[in-house]
């Protein structure tokens, strides 16, 4: 017995000393051929002089900021894409990692200086944008931001070590700070549109997961910068108070991310128990097809459908009690249930039931495009004519004093922007067209622009249009341009002698009220 005994103990006590030979050699081949290999110094003095506020780091701030809310206005992902291509962000917060990691409190310092500049920057750009724009609704793309989860926490994790790790390397490039910029730039576009609406669960939220994305990513450049070999000992001699400092920032960084994290760990822990508690009221062949949840209402709203063999009266009443207890809050509970006999009838049940959702998604989205319409021509929804199968929306807009025919043009390019599947057209009101400006037999950049404004307007209002003045070859010049523009060969415009500026004129009866300004 006690020989089995020390067999034993002498068994544990040899696999102790592999675990601890095992990671030795790894820790030693990881200072030599990993740490070894990362030239530090020439890291820090390139990663340091990108991390401070300079003109062109503001300006491409602001530009990202406003190509980012202009895209979340119009719910169009690819231009929210475009902002993250152009935002310089990777520099200061990264930085302030590195800085962090070897101590550095002039590097910091010059980081956190940039970042806040370029925060109040792109906030203040963003409102001004919004409370100017005629667009104030809560798209999706909005909504999506409002609110940190665990996908944009991982987002955030994935970018800095990806950020650090192209830093440490010399390998940083556009897609890296890409990267970063998609977990900062939308959340502070929305900053600013909620700043902008005095709405503030938009703010908050929106602000929130911004802040947490911002720390999630400095601490983790700094977790990978210390593997990396980065240490105190390569930053110039620091005081004690800049010390303290320092450690002060960690730990202000460190502590609302752990609150932020405390609170999406207890949404997904809920999110996981309402789904758990909901089937526990049917039999082992139950499937959820669906749930959705509003922790933030009071009572917490939940809707559920259940494919079951069998119907179970009592199970709304029962989850709902079973969540009460659970969540330890008031819970409002829509459970909606489908009999199906077999696996095969519950897959098909879901199916439909997805097909239900999407049709319900279509009829919101041809609402969505309807109230748009409506709201830029100026009329009502029963104007608009729908051809939901050729994914096509017409309306006549009402005129607008000032509105010129370039303006109802702007307000369909917005329109269509934002609803890119289909095809929108916004018909102008009969008005004047504009003047063609040539010089030296071409258009000028605002002839240019004249003449795409012809052509859309004529395509728009199926009218011909004369184009008078000019020489004969810049007229002739000009039919050119709008047949290589789209202009149907049946609106070609009818060539007239006149004055020496070129005018484009309806051909009409009514062009005679028409005067040209």
């Amino acid at each position: 017995m006690a020989e089995t005994q020390a067999g034993t103990s002498e068994q544990h006590r040899s696999m102790d000393e592999v675990i601890a030979d095992s990671w030795a050699v790894f820790r030693r081949w990881w200072s030599m051929s990993v740490v070894g290999t990362v030239k530090r110094q020439e890291v820090i003095e390139k990663r340091r002089a990108e991390a401070y506020t300079s003109p062109r780091y503001l300006f491409m701030l602001a530009m990202s900021a406003g190509i980012a809310v202009l895209g979340l206005l119009l719910s169009s992902p690819a231009v929210v894409i475009g902002a993250m291509l152009i935002a310089p962000l990777m520099g200061p917060i990264i930085g302030a990692g590195f800085a962090l990691a070897i101590g550095d409190y002039k590097w910091l310092r010059g980081s956190v200086r940039a970042l806040v500049a370029g925060t109040i920057l792109a906030v203040g750009l963003c409102a001004f944008i919004v409370f100017i724009s005629p667009l104030k609704t809560i798209t999706p793309e909005i909504a999506a931001r409002t609110r940190p989860n665990l996908f944009d926490l991982g987002i955030a994790v994935f970018s800095a070590l990806a950020g650090a790790y192209s830093m440490i390397r010399g390998r940083e490039g556009t897609i890296v700070g890409v990267a970063i910029a998609t977990a900062l730039m939308p959340p502070l576009a929305v900053v600013g549109f909620g700043l902008a609406t005095f709405n503030w669960t938009v703010f908050s939220g929106a602000m929130l997961l911004f802040v947490t994305n911002l720390m999630t990513i400095a601490l983790v450049a700094t977790i990978m910068a210390r593997l990396y070999g980065f240490s105190a000992a390569l930053s110039e001699r620091q005081t004690r108070l800049q010390t303290i400092i320092i450690v002060a920032v960690f730990v202000a960084l460190a502590v609302p991310l752990f609150l932020s994290l405390r609170q999406i760990v207890w949404e997904t822990n809920a999110a996981r128990q309402i789904r758990d508690t909901v089937l526990s009221s049917f039999d082992g062949d139950a499937r959820l097809s669906q749930v959705d949840f509003d922790l933030d209402l009071d009572p917490i709203q939940v809707s559920a459908t259940v494919l079951t063999p069998e119907l179970e009266p009592a199970a709304e009443r029962a989850s709902r009690t079973a969540l009460r207890k659970v969540l330890g809050q008031e819970v409002d509970l829509d459970l909606t249930q489908f009999r199906v006999g077999t696996a095969r009838g519950a897959e098909e049940a879901e199916l439909s039931a997805a097909q239900a959702r999407a049709e319900r998604e279509r009829a919101s989205q041809i609402d969505g495009i309807a109230d748009s319409l409506a709201m830029v021509a100026g009329v009502d929804t029963s104007a608009i004519t729908l051809d939901v199968s050729n994914r096509r929306a017409v309306v006549r807009a009402r005129p607008v004093p000032g509105a010129s025919l370039a303006t109802y043009r702007a307000l369909e390019s917005r329109v269509a922007a934002r609803w890119p599947d289909w095809t929108i057209q916004l018909l102008p009101p009969l008005q004047a067209l504009p003047e063609i400006p040539f010089e030296a037999g071409e258009p000028t950049a605002a002839g240019q622009q004249a003449l795409r404004i012809t052509v859309w307007a004529a395509e728009r209002l199926g009218l011909p249009f004369a184009l008078r003045g000019g020489t004969p070859e810049t007229r002739e010049r000009a039919v050119e341009i709008l047949l290589e523009d789209g202009l149907d060969p049946a609106l070609a415009p009818e060539l007239i002698q006149g004055g020496p500026v070129m005018q484009a004129r309806w051909n009409t009866a009514p062009e005679n009220d028409l005067a040209a300004p």
